[in-house]
């Protein structure tokens, strides 16, 4: 499974790059917005940092200034996935930005029907939102399921990214299910390195290395 970064912090997606953890970053206006830095500026950054696809994602709500503002987008880098929303305008920006050579990400996907249309309309990638899912108390993890098994059931091309990922089970369980990709903040990759018998293992070895006076030189 492809780990991609769900950051516009350049330092916390330099660090994991540099661990081969990143394979891709996911970007939005709103993370950028943070930073108080220029959109095209921080994404042209990200593209010059990492070799994967980064996802920039358009403001338009209406098809025709979704593919004008997609058009400007990849034009900042080989690498630049535009990012649209599943709409029925968002289909159409989809399959028109497809048509051209881009690689296209459908966001705000949250059922199996929606995935389908998408992989119809060409996309690239589609990013199913697994915990705002959990949110209503719906089972996210079963989208992912559903998506996989249409995708599988009729060969679409179409990667199934797994974003609003919440913790390191959501991590787990998305490998075991198939996901091409998952996207996550830094801290939630991280997190997948935790693990309390680990802690409690190195604690204990340090204890015995102290008493024992092991050193290596």
């Amino acid at each position: 499974m492809k780990f991609f970064v769900d950051s516009a912090e350049i330092d916390a997606i330099t660090e994991l790059n540099e661990l081969g953890m990143v394979d891709g970053v996911t970007t939005n206006p709103s993370l950028i917005a943070k930073s108080g830095r220029d959109i095209l500026e921080v994404t042209k950054e990200i593209c010059d940092l990492v070799d994967g696809p980064v996802s920039a994602e358009v403001i338009a709500l209406e098809a025709d200034a979704m593919i004008e503002e997609g058009r400007k987008l990849a034009k900042i880098a080989d690498n630049i996935a535009v990012k649209v929303p599943l709409t029925w305008d968002g289909l159409k920006a989809c399959k028109v930005l497809s048509n051209d050579g881009h690689m296209v990400n459908v966001t705000l996907c949250f059922s199996a029907n929606q995935a389908l249309l998408a992989a119809k309309a060409g996309a690239t990638f589609i990013s199913p939102f697994i915990g705002r899912l959990d949110d209503l108390n719906l089972d996210g993890l079963e989208v992912i399921e559903d998506i996989r098994t249409i995708y599988d059931n009729y060969g679409f091309d179409t990667q199934i990214l797994a974003a609003s990922i919440r913790s390191a089970n959501h991590m787990s369980e998305c490998a075991k299910i198939g996901a091409d990709v998952a996207t996550a903040p830094p801290h939630v990759i991280k997190a997948m390195a935790n693990h309390v018998l680990t802690d409690k293992g190195l604690d204990a070895f340090v204890k015995d290395a102290q008493k024992a006076n092991i050193k290596i030189v």
